[in-house]
């Protein structure tokens, strides 16, 4: 309340002095104590940030792909599985992140060497080999 009075007092006190030593029809007084009051409410409030710039990835896209890891654009270290740190580290999902950094929607999350490995530990467990043989008919 009190900074609401100490503006009007302020835009009062411009005014009269302004009106005091220039010609003012009375039409345009209103206008005048509006624009007066706007600029001085806006001179204590803090001016909008400006957009950050664009982040540079910590190593180019291209690189950032090997055989036995992917390196993390946000902070330049090595992984073999991107999505945990993601996750943990800046609460990004693959999604956020792929976007964020103009990547295609195929770019992956695992390094090439280590998908495979599982996969072939996974074929060696009989995993994805079929679900469930159908039962025998009761006689």
């Amino acid at each position: 309340m009190e900074d609401q009075s100490d503006l009007i007092e302020m835009t009062a006190g411009i005014v009269s002095a302004y009106v005091g030593n220039n010609v003012v029809s009375t039409a345009d007084l209103p206008a005048l104590i509006k624009q007066v009051h706007a600029a001085l409410a806006t001179v204590g409030s803090p001016a909008a940030e400006p957009a950050p710039a664009p982040k540079e990835p910590a190593v180019p896209v291209k690189r950032s792909i090997t055989p036995d890891y992917l390196i993390c654009l946000e902070d330049g270290r090595k992984f073999k599985s991107l999505k945990r740190h993601l996750r943990t580290k800046y609460d990004l999902t693959p999604e956020d992140y792929r976007s964020k950094w103009g990547l295609p929607k195929d770019y992956p999350m695992v390094a090439p060497n280590y998908a495979e490995a599982r996969s072939n530990l996974a074929k060696q467990m009989g995993l994805g080999q079929g679900g469930r043989k159908p039962a025998r008919k009761a006689k």
